[in-house]
């Protein structure tokens, strides 16, 4: 974990940028995480889809982002980065409240404060979470899952000029996900939280007391 960038700010609020690539249990684990302590969680990959829907594109009960609905979407997004951006301006309103756990792919590097997390794990790995969750095979899963995010990186690198699993630097905490369970995670998380994010900010509100 590095230690030379700030885990909070000094006015006591939270906020803290769960990130990973698709499968890796960032979802689960930033709802996970605002229950536990009582924060609001945002997700942006939810934002998007429900702009996708309401500009007329199918439900899907499972899997829509490895969908044609999805596809279909992540190239629309490709040509007008509009969408991104209106999500990505409301995720920063969020953040500016504090006491946030955000489920977003592009808040760690749009953020100059927060507590980020990366949450790695292989291509094979998480395509067998993603067949799992989404009823697709291993195979078919793979495939999409390659495609998406090949599509996604160059989304963001031509709207923000980040490499989207490739440049790590935000990140506080980097945790190798593939031999994990769920509530693994959780727990690992949950010690750093308790023990260096908000133990700073009770520290701090301590000595602001004192003054």
């Amino acid at each position: 974990m590095s230690g030379n960038r700030r885990l909070g700010r000094t006015d006591g609020r939270v906020v803290v940028c769960v990130c990973g690539l698709a499968g890796s249990g960032k979802s689960t684990l930033g709802r996970k995480l605002a229950r536990r302590y009582g924060f609001k969680y945002y997700s942006g990959g939810d934002a998007l889809k429900a702009l996708a829907l309401d500009e007329g594109y199918r439900q899907i009960k499972r899997g829509w982002w490895e969908s044609p609905e999805g596809m279909r979407f992540l190239e629309r997004r490709r040509r007008d980065s509009e969408f991104d951006r209106v999500i990505d301006a409301k995720l920063l309103e969020f953040a500016r409240e504090g006491n946030v756990v955000l489920d977003s792919w592009t808040m760690p590097w749009l953020l100059d404060r927060g507590f980020k997390v990366w949450l790695e794990a292989s291509p094979e790995r998480r395509a067998k979470r993603i067949a799992k969750r989404d009823g697709l095979g291993f195979e078919e899963a793979l495939k999409a899952l390659r495609v998406k995010e090949s599509r996604t990186r160059s989304i963001y690198r031509k709207l923000y000029g980040f490499d989207l699993g490739g440049d790590l630097e935000p990140f506080h905490l980097i945790l190798d996900t593939d031999n994990l369970g769920a509530g693994e995670v959780f727990s690992v998380l949950c010690m750093v939280m308790d023990n260096c994010l908000l133990r700073q900010q009770q520290r701090r509100s301590g000595q602001e007391h004192d003054s």
